[in-house]
């Protein structure tokens, strides 16, 4: 499998955390793909492709198809995904990792041993029948993805620490962190980038009712695979395509010339 990209430029449907619906996820998809520019526009998720929904295993099997079809597409790591990659250890794990209870008690991880037909909570009997190819994707998912306009990270940046140091460790993927907070903090979505951040910040993570877009954040969960539609924001345009709706909405205008 192609390692996805964390360096894209252009136009950019932006999805949010799709946790196992696949039904609104083939919805968005069916609405991208009849658009005029739809070979040339980068597809970034957002990450949590996992948990809670009915169907993780046909998601993260659709997004594999996806990357075959439009080689424009890539992802970034959520908390549910590192949960899930941790804890069937196709990621390096610390010695202070909790992932494998907390994973199993707490994130609403049944529904995935269910949607692979495993015995829950048996993490063996669920790393027997996760395809190769899904546990590939899970282990290589980047941390961040950047576009000259825009910063893709899944729960947002700490507004106290250098963006040049918060990109590294992203970049780096530091897995002796165990709970890295860029993927797990709830209290990103309040907080500003850190100063020094020269791009939008693009998140999911924490569901919102309406896309929420400024120029310093975009925030995209729009479910948080609970309930409600899915939304998938393009850029520059500032359109919001949502999972059971025929067409496009605006929600103003570019607040930039040039992408």
């Amino acid at each position: 499998m192609e390692p996805l990209t964390s360096q894209i430029k252009g136009p950019v449907a932006i999805i949010g955390d799709l946790h196992g619906q696949l039904d609104k996820l083939n919805d968005i998809l069916e609405q991208l793909r009849a658009l005029p520019d739809y070979d040339r526009r980068w597809i970034v998720f957002l990450g949590d492709f996992v948990d809670r929904g009915p169907d993780s295993n046909g998601v993260i099997e659709t997004i594999i198809r996806l990357r075959e079809e439009h080689p424009r597409t890539t992802a970034i790591c959520g908390n549910h995904d590192l949960g899930m990659a941790t804890s069937l250890r196709v990621v390096p794990q610390s010695e202070y990792s909790d992932w494998e209870e907390r994973w199993t008690t707490y994130y609403d991880s049944d529904v995935t041993f269910e949607s692979y037909g495993a015995a829950y909570p048996d993490l063996d009997d669920l790393y027997r029948r996760v395809p190769d190819e899904h546990k590939e994707f899970l282990a290589m998912l980047p941390w961040s993805v950047e576009h000259p306009r825009l910063f893709f990270v899944h729960a947002g940046l700490d507004p106290h620490t250098p963006f040049e140091v918060q990109r590294q460790i992203l970049e780096e993927r530091d897995f002796t962190l165990n709970h890295p907070q860029w993927l797990c903090s709830k209290t990103y979505i309040e907080d500003p980038p850190p100063p020094d951040c020269p791009l939008t910040v693009v998140s999911g993570h924490v569901q919102v009712r309406d896309v929420i877009i400024t120029k310093e954040r975009i925030l995209a969960d729009t479910t948080g695979g609970i309930s409600g539609e899915l939304s998938c924001v393009l850029m520059p345009e500032k359109k919001v395509l949502k999972s059971g709706q025929a067409k496009p909405t605006a929600s103003g205008q570019p607040w930039w010339k040039i992408w």
